[in-house]
């Protein structure tokens, strides 16, 4: 079975927030997102979502998203985004998947899981330019929360196990590069793949992909790979 990434889908099938602000591409996407996803998903593989899932302010606004979603093949392991005003902790969103019947969605939150053979980790981390006192505590917040989920990884599945790291926010960025402390914890865990969203239209520009100190990222935001999901192995 495989591991596939997609991020940003934005759904708002309960609240009016269009998305081709950022391009006609958007329109319709919520379409496109699924037409891709049941010609290339099997019930065996695993959708990784990074992030700006939905649109709803409330678990009630955002329940036609997961409904669209738990019908979708496949199992899903979700990440906080900046706009998943929805999330609470995680035993309310357990208990919301339950009383609702949503069985294939599992999130990321301080914790990993081992699929096929690959820890999953992750946080949603933050933006790299701020420099106020509070962009500067969440921050350091997100950066012990990835340093929680590896050790999480390490500790129930073991050393030899190779790691996939899940952010929202890219990880790095073209000022700093290998000097981000996001990229030093990912060094620091021998993490070899890093999966990211948060980035639309022209800040596709500002994508950084490829080997970073030995560190695969991917930008995997919907609008940047056309809507369609990304294989990772």
């Amino acid at each position: 079975m495989s591991i596939y990434a997609i991020s940003d889908l934005h759904l708002s099938f309960s609240t009016n927030k269009p998305m081709n602000i950022f391009g006609d591409n958007w329109d319709n996407h919520e379409n496109k997102i699924n037409a891709n996803w049941l010609e290339t998903i099997r019930e065996g593989d695993t959708v990784l979502l990074p992030g700006d899932f939905s649109w709803g302010m409330t678990f009630d606004e955002a329940k036609p998203d997961f409904e669209y979603l738990n019908k979708l093949p496949g199992r899903k392991i979700m990440l906080k985004g900046n706009h998943d005003y929805w999330w609470g902790t995680a035993n309310k969103i357990k208990n919301f998947f339950r009383i609702n019947n949503i069985e294939n969605i599992d999130i990321l939150y301080n914790n990993s899981y081992l699929i096929e053979d690959k820890i999953i980790s992750g946080t949603r981390g933050w933006t790299i330019t701020g420099n106020d006192e509070e962009s500067e505590k969440i921050y350091k917040r997100e950066l012990l929360r990835l340093e929680l989920s590896l050790k999480s990884g390490i500790d129930n599945f073991g050393k030899s196990k190779e790691i996939i790291v899940c952010m929202h926010y890219p990880p790095t960025n073209k000022d700093i590069m290998e000097n981000s402390e996001f990229i030093k914890i990912m060094r620091k865990y021998n993490v070899k793949k890093c999966i990211y969203g948060h980035l639309h239209s022209e800040a596709h520009k500002e994508a950084i992909e490829g080997d970073i100190c030995g560190i695969d990222l991917k930008l995997v935001s919907c609008d940047y790979t056309n809507f369609n999901l990304t294989k990772i192995y």
